[in-house]
């Protein structure tokens, strides 16, 4: 049966259904990416996460053993170490001026 349109013609082609049909597939179909996308970024965020644990594990484990080093070199060498705490403290100073 032929379809009434806003101004009172006939759309015997159901032109405002098929369009409205189409519209919402589009619709169905954004979604759909918009949900893969969500999805990929939040595994994204995941792994990120799990990378940054992992360096601040290392990191961590790096300044004992840094923290190790130096112990063992202030009780052995305490004069040398404080020469090269004062060369360090020095070098870093100029690059604060600049």
């Amino acid at each position: 049966m032929a379809q009434s349109t806003q101004y009172g013609e006939r759309d015997p082609s159901g032109l405002k259904e098929r369009a409205t049909e189409g519209f919402e597939r589009m619709a169905d179909k954004a979604t759909d990416q918009f949900k893969t996308m969500a999805d990929r970024a939040e595994g994204a965020a995941g792994r990120a996460a799990e990378r940054g644990r992992e360096a601040g594990e290392r990191v961590h484990e790096v300044a004992g053993n840094f923290r190790g080093a130096v112990d063992k070199s202030v009780r052995e060498q305490p004069m040398a170490t404080l020469a090269l705490a004062a060369i360090a403290g020095f070098v870093l100073g100029a690059l604060w001026k600049r």
